[in-house]
């Protein structure tokens, strides 16, 4: 395992509060280990280096109601980790009031090799990323200075910040650096699939996982490339245009272009079992419905779908047959990282 190794040469004394109660611990720096077949961090920890204390402070923030203007929908709402942090049973995000979004949950993991964020590429820095879902109306629907008006207010938060950035103040930087710290140590990278590569526990494929993987690198693995399952693009994959939201136009609405019109962001591919329905939508339930999606349901949406999708006689797709579908959804279930779904390190409670 590489080691991103943080030293800090300090002189670290006590501050004094106003309050007995509130104190100033001495910073556990966390090395933070990435995986031997994982490419190097995307997110510079020099910035925002990781300490147990801020991760603490990370994890109960993304688990807290308090920023949402209910004071109920937190981030883990619609990030369960049961299902690779996605919202199980919903196609689209619910938050506050009910209301509906038009965009499925994207998992939340391996966040610090990427530099981009959301289906469409929106947020372009992690610790920017949760101002979005914050202040969406139709997901928590608040506002920064409320946020943290209310964290400003609970004791628990005055200690909690204390320990992590050395005083009580509660500012925005802090909050957003101290969500990144706990999404940072999201490392999903223990798959059958990644100690058959790291040769570890003696793990193998069987016949119909390696026959799985062999479709996959021909078939898959251009646009789902690389340790990460996919090559942080944005593509047009003939997806139906949606009716249900006149909204949606994928990149287009982040860059302006018409040519991103449908574009959406490959998403990465590990812990895929757990993290259905699929698409930007939500509208397939199963691996199964996408892979058949891919071989005969594509079409032209109003877009300009991926030339990689386009056959030689201009049709859409990819030739599929049944087995080799039964083969891919075999080695797509090796890419499930149990250790991750169950890491407490994560876990709400």
């Amino acid at each position: 395992m590489k080691k991103i190794i943080l030293f800090f040469l300090a002189i670290c004394t006590l501050i004094s509060c106003d309050k007995e109660d509130v104190y100033t611990a001495l910073p556990n720096y966390i090395d933070l280990q990435i995986p031997s077949n994982f490419p190097d961090l995307e997110y510079d920890l020099s910035k925002n280096p990781l300490t147990d204390e801020g991760v603490a402070l990370g994890k109960k923030l993304f688990y807290e109601g308090r920023l949402a203007s209910d004071n109920i929908i937190a981030c883990g709402f619609c990030h369960e980790q049961a299902s690779a942090f996605t919202h199980h049973g919903h196609t689209v995000s619910h938050g506050v009031d009910g209301a509906i979004g038009f965009r499925n949950a994207q998992p939340i993991q391996n966040l610090a090799f990427f530099t981009e964020f959301t289906w469409d590429g929106a947020a372009i820095h992690l610790d920017l990323q949760p101002i979005i879902p914050i202040t969406s109306e139709v997901e928590m629907n608040e506002t920064i200075p409320s946020v943290l008006a209310k964290l400003s207010s609970y004791a628990e938060y005055e200690q909690l910040f204390t320990n992590a950035f050395g005083d009580a103040e509660v500012t925005s930087e802090r909050m957003l650096k101290a969500l990144s710290q706990f999404m940072v140590t999201m490392i999903s990278s223990n798959s059958k699939y990644d100690k058959v590569v790291r040769n570890e526990e003696n793990a193998t494929f069987t016949t119909v996982e390696s026959k799985g993987l062999e479709i996959f690198n021909n078939k898959c693995a251009t646009c789902h490339s690389g340790a990460l399952f996919t090559d942080k693009t944005y593509r047009n994959n003939g997806v139906p245009y949606n009716t249900k939201f006149p909204e949606e136009e994928g990149r287009k609405r982040v860059s302006g272009y018409e040519s991103d019109f449908y574009k959406f962001r490959v998403p990465s591919l590990r812990n895929v079992a757990l993290s259905f329905p699929y698409m930007h939508d939500g509208r397939f339930g199963t691996l199964e419905d996408v892979l058949n999606f891919y071989s005969n349901g594509m079409t032209e949406n109003g877009g300009i779908v991926d030339p990689l999708l386009v056959k030689n006689d201009g049709s859409l797709g990819i030739d599929l047959t049944s087995d080799e579908k039964t083969a891919l959804i075999a080695f797509l279930n090796t890419l499930t990282d149990n250790t991750f779904i169950n890491d407490e390190r994560f876990a709400e409670y």
